[in-house]
């Protein structure tokens, strides 16, 4: 198996402009995917999100938006030690590719990077794993959260 890509595509009923801000602002994603998200939708802000209480075991990780073309594309740096520069050895990056499909949406979501990060295999190969996991438990909660904002006729 190749740790190297994890690539996932979706349907989302609603336009790109929608889905687009709730792939890029933190009010939104903290509502589909972590339990807080604090950095500014433009490039080069550095932030942090966090899963669980950190207090209690969850975890903070460093965030960094790369790319922000509304309503295309949407691009971060993720997993590094909060307080470094995210790069290409110490972080994972993401693109949200957004293209219109029959009324919709279709988003492609691209994880990179884990091969750069210069793990042991077994360590490389848990990592791909846990957001393998991540990934297929939060992708679709999305859809049923965008449809929560769309007005229904």
């Amino acid at each position: 198996m190749e740790f190297g890509t994890i690539e996932r595509e979706i349907h989302i009923d609603a336009s790109p402009e929608i889905v687009f801000e709730v792939v890029s602002s933190p009010e939104h994603l903290r509502e589909w995917w972590p339990d807080d998200a604090r950095y500014e939708p433009v490039p080069g802000s550095e932030g942090e999100i966090v899963f669980g209480d950190p207090a209690a075991g969850g975890g903070t990780v460093g965030f960094a938006v790369v790319d922000v073309r509304p309503p295309h594309t949407f691009t971060f740096r993720w997993t590094h030690p909060v307080g470094e520069v995210a790069g290409e050895g110490n972080s994972l990056l993401v693109t949200f590719e957004l293209t219109p499909s029959g009324g919709g949406t279709r988003l492609t979501m691209t994880e990179t990077g884990f091969r750069e990060r210069g793990w042991e295999v077994a360590v490389l190969e848990q990592q791909y794993r846990e957001h393998v996991a991540g990934w297929d438990h939060f992708l679709p909660r999305l859809a049923p959260y965008v449809a929560t904002l769309v007005a229904r006729p």
